[in-house]
């Protein structure tokens, strides 16, 4: 009886990904049960987040219900092997997005009510130290998410930064196979089910040679799952010349 309980269990982890594959596909009964079953979940990852229980009638709730859904119409075996930990990066985006937005517009309507009350002053320092903490905390959370994508091509953070081109213009060549990789549906393909990059088209349509390809492999891999998955922190790391 325990075994056949286990054996449930696993087969309901592992089918997760599958079943919102199929949920792409169908109808929106299905994807609304889907849904209504992963509340519990949607919930707790909310008020995770946002340090305190949130019910299902605040704001941020509704904006991770939303992401969540959004994170449905998303996934694809590029997000990585497990939707669940995908969905979180989705709910935390929004949800930081929205912290952010709260701040800006709690900033413009103190400035325009010239507002000097200490009390005001002292909240606006408390919610920014706590959007501060909030990033933090989520950005730790990115970077465990892209270290165990990382793994899956045999790739590890320490790695990464010894691998990293030194010169700017190296940089602005490897940017250009990252980019030519991730806007290629069947390189991608190749790349995340081979685990490896796909050298030989790759020769066939930059001017850089096999063998820098080689040396700058795990980066341009590395720099293709951050543009893939769209990391709010990690971006930065694809803009030029940084």
């Amino acid at each position: 009886m325990l075994l056949t309980i286990f054996q449930t269990l696993y087969k309901r982890k592992e089918k997760i990904e599958d079943i919102v594959l199929t949920i792409q596909q169908s109808s929106s009964k299905e994807l609304d049960d889907f849904i209504v079953q992963y509340t519990p979940f949607i919930n707790k990852t909310v008020s995770t987040i946002c340090g305190r229980y949130i019910t299902n009638q605040e704001d941020e709730f509704s904006i991770g219900l939303n992401a969540f859904h959004e994170a449905i119409k998303l996934y694809s075996y590029k997000k990585g092997a497990s939707f669940l930990s995908f969905a979180k990066l989705i709910i935390k985006r929004e949800l930081i997005d929205f912290f952010r937005k709260e701040s800006k517009y709690q900033s413009l309507t103190s400035e325009q009510n010239g507002s000097d009350d200490i009390h005001k002053q002292y909240d606006d320092h408390v919610y920014s130290s706590y959007i501060k903490n909030f990033d933090e905390v989520n950005r730790k959370e990115e970077i465990i998410h892209f270290s165990e994508m990382l793994k899956q091509f045999g790739i590890s953070l320490e790695t990464l930064v010894e691998v990293s081109p030194k010169h700017e213009d190296t940089r602005e060549h490897i940017f250009s196979v990252v980019d030519l990789v991730t806007s290629d549906e069947e390189m991608l393909t190749f790349l995340y089910k081979k685990k490896k990059l796909p050298m030989k088209k790759l020769e066939t349509k930059v001017n850089i040679s096999r063998k820098s390809l080689e040396k700058h492999r795990k980066y341009i891999i590395a720099m293709s799952i951050i543009s893939v998955n769209e990391y709010i922190y990690l971006k930065n790391y694809l803009k030029r010349g940084n």
